[in-house]
């Protein structure tokens, strides 16, 4: 399955954030499904849960959901209240707050 820029970061960030809490949680977030249709996939994430990421050339647009995306940082948030703002990882991804809606 394929993610946004922007899912992808905020998915990591909250597996992450899980994962020091020592806790889990499923997440449902959009997805480019493998026959290129646009869906939504259910993710287990937590301590145990072996996430990557890897940029793909031509993916064409992006399935990203604003709410979505708000909900994992607020989840993430949550977790930490008083983690870092994350500026030296993943700088090649903007921020929820940097897009225009």
């Amino acid at each position: 399955m394929m993610v946004g820029d922007r899912t992808c970061k905020a998915v990591l960030r909250y597996a992450r954030a899980l994962a020091e809490a020592d806790t889990a949680d499923v997440v449902m977030v959009p997805v480019i499904t493998e026959g290129g249709s646009h869906g939504y996939a259910h993710i287990l994430v937590g301590p145990a849960s072996q996430l990557f990421s890897t940029p793909v050339e031509n993916s064409g647009e992006e399935p990203d959901d604003v709410k979505v995306l708000e909900e994992l940082e607020q989840h993430t948030r949550r977790l930490q209240p008083k983690r870092p703002d994350w500026s030296d990882e993943m700088t090649d991804i903007p921020d929820l707050s940097d897009l225009e809606f």
